[in-house]
Order: structure tokens, then C-alpha cells, then sequence
């Protein structure tokens, strides 16, 4: 490899390990902001020149792609090999996709922040069959959520057999049995005692915020899947002995999303799946759901919590608009022509 090359390839694969943080290094601010200006824009060839995309994919995932079982990732693939691109699987992870910076060809990552300009994410937009591509693992900066949902535009006789039909098909006669039983369901996250960039407050002082507004019981949810420390622990352990009202369980989002009255959280997909049930809902953090939720960062607790039981958006409208023109249906014949728009918006050769 030439030595300018060389040096260039070093360079790029230090500032992708300086920002393992999640921070793409070619964003403007920090100490490369500048340098990375000067870094070749999505829609210049990749280096060397080279069709092949790779797909860094978790084992499992990485097989069944590779077997052609995977519909999504096989429609990707296919719609790659049309334009000339050779195929590629390595496993997924962060060593794996730093060095993809400095790999000829472009790179598409299962849910992680691309680390550097010639590759994408993809993520299910919470199911199965919708899904995302994006050059961001940061849902909240998604083209969805950049994007005004407005219902007028919406074919309100096809949206209402859509929602019918995937109230269903995702939770059998939950949704149709839905009622308010005077309860408010909070579903925790991870990381509860931090206050995050994207957040309007830390979890905890969310669940703060809901019991000094709120006179309603309020069942807290933890994530089956999050590890919570000993300090967090506490912390739930001294508001449950101060606020006699909160419950606190462990999962159980079906059956509390059929009994609620709202749903308050930072951005859980269970808020999502509420809209699903007819459930009004509060963000206390960015997402890529936020067009008919409630913003207790912009309006602040009290009015947004206040607002939240009467709030009745249209629902059905809403998860047409998101789920068939703002994400890709890869159950759908136009699934591969919208997969290549999104490819080709990134500057891919396709």
C-alpha cells in the first residue's frame, strides 16, 4: 500500500476508535470536526473504486443471511448484485466495524452506528416486516422522525383496515379488549440514574416527575433484558417505600398496555406498541415516534401529563404514514424499489 494511503488508513481507524462512544467521527464538532470536513462525501466513489458490500451481522443473523433466509437482508443483496456489487458477511463487532473504515467497498451494520461514510444501519422499525435503513443508529435523527406527519394525507378507508389488520396480526384480541383501568404504565429503559443527551431527564426523575403530577397509580416496568445496578435498585426500592401508589414489576407490557390509561416513558418501543392499543402516550426523550405523542421536554411535565388522558390522535393513520411510507415493507413488491432510493440518497452506486 502506498504510504499516503497507508497513513490515511491509520488515521481514519484511530478517530473511529477515539469515538466508540457512538459519535461518527465525520460529524461537525469535537476535535475532528474540522479534518473530517475535508473527508469524502457518501456520493464519491469508495475507496479503490470497489462494488462489494459487506454485511457485519451477528452470528445466527450472519448465517441466515448468507443462506438467503433472511427476506430483508436477501432483498439488500439482490438489489446490490443488480448494480454490479459483490457480497460479503463478517461477523459483527466493534473491531469488525472500525476496520470496515478502512476495508475497499461499502457496509451495511445491524443496529450500530456507522463508523465512517460509506456505511449504513439498518434496524426493524419494531416489526417484522418493516424495517429502516439510515445513516445513523440514533433513532431520533432518522428521516422519519425528521419528517411532519400530517393525517390528511392519508387514505383514512385503507389506513383503518391496516390498523385492524396489524392489531392483530401482532396481538391477537389484546387490542380490541383494551380499557382504562386508572393506571398509568411507565416502561423503564436501561441506564436509569443518567440523564442523557437525547433526554429531557434522567428515567428516575421522569418517574419522579409522574408521581408529583400525576394522582393515579403508576406501575413501573424494568426491561427484561437490562441488567440494573445495585444503585439503581435503591433508588426504585426508596421510591416504592415513599410513593405507596407505584408498583414496580418486570416485563408484563402486553397485558399493561391493554389496562392503561397512557403510557409515560424516555422513548421504549412500548410507547410505540401503545399506539397500537389506542394508547395516549408522553416522551420524556427524542425518538423516532414523537409526531402524535405528548413532549414533556418541550411542554414540560405537568402540562404534558395532564393532557395525556384525553389525548386521542389518529392512531391508525399514524402507523400507515410510519409503517408503509416512511419505513421499508419488505413483504411488499415495492420493497426493492425502495431500498435502492435509500441506498442511492446515500450516494451508493445503485
Amino acid at each position: 500500500m502506498p504510504a499516503g494511503k497507508a497513513l490515511f488508513a491509520h488515521l481514519r481507524l484511530l478517530i473511529v476508535a477515539v469515538y466508540m462512544d457512538g459519535t461518527p467521527p465525520w460529524h461537525k464538532g469535537g476535535p475532528f470536526g474540522g479534518l473530517w470536513s475535508c473527508a469524502p462525501h457518501p456520493s464519491l466513489p469508495a475507496m479503490g473504486g470497489k462494488r462489494q458490500l459487506t454485511f457485519y451481522l451477528d452470528d445466527g443473523l450472519r448465517q441466515s443471511a448468507e443462506a438467503g433466509q433472511h427476506n430483508f437482508l436477501a432483498l439488500i443483496a439482490e438489489v446490490a448484485r443488480e448494480a454490479g456489487f459483490t457480497i460479503a458477511y463478517r461477523p459483527d463487532s466493534e473491531a469488525e466495524r472500525a476496520a470496515s473504515a478502512t476495508r475497499d467497498g461499502y457496509a451495511i451494520f445491524h443496529m450500530a452506528e456507522p463508523t465512517h461514510d460509506r456505511a449504513l444501519t439498518i434496524r426493524r422499525a419494531y416489526h417484522y416486516p418493516f424495517w429502516a435503513i439510515e445513516r445513523t443508529a440514533r433513532r431520533w435523527d432518522w428521516e422519519v422522525a425528521r419528517t411532519a406527519f400530517d393525517p390528511g394525507t392519508v387514505p383514512q378507508p385503507e389506513a383503518r383496515r391496516f390498523y385492524r389488520f396489524w392489531r392483530k396480526r401482532l396481538f391477537g384480541a389484546l387490542p380490541d379488549q383494551a380499557r382504562r383501568n386508572g393506571f398509568v404504565y411507565v416502561p423503564l429503559q436501561g441506564r436509569l440514574l443518567e440523564h442523557r443527551s437525547f433526554q429531557s431527564c434522567a428515567p428516575l426523575d421522569m418517574l419522579r416527575a409522574v408521581l408529583a403530577h400525576e394522582p393515579r397509580p403508576v406501575i413501573a416496568a424494568l426491561h427484561p433484558k437490562e441488567v440494573y445496578s445495585e444503585a439503581e435498585r435503591r433508588a426504585l426500592d426508596h421510591l416504592v417505600r415513599d410513593h405507596p401508589r407505584l408498583e414496580i414489576r418486570l416485563g408484563g407490557m402486553e397485558t399493561l398496555l391493554q389496562g392503561c390509561d397512557y403510557v409515560v416513558t424516555e422513548n421504549s418501543s412500548a410507547a410505540f406498541n401503545g399506539y397500537v392499543f389506542g394508547k395516549p402516550a408522553v416522551l420524556f426523550a427524542r425518538s423516532d415516534f414523537p409526531h402524535i405523542a405528548l413532549d414533556a421536554g418541550r411542554m414540560g411535565a405537568a402540562p404534558a401529563l395532564a393532557a395525556a388522558p384525553a389525548h386521542s390522535p389518529d392512531y391508525a393513520a399514524y402507523l400507515h404514514w410510519f409503517w408503509q411510507r416512511m419505513s421499508i415493507n419488505a413483504g411488499r413488491p415495492e420493497a426493492r424499489e425502495k431500498i435502492a432510493a435509500r441506498l442511492q440518497a446515500a450516494g451508493w452506486p445503485v
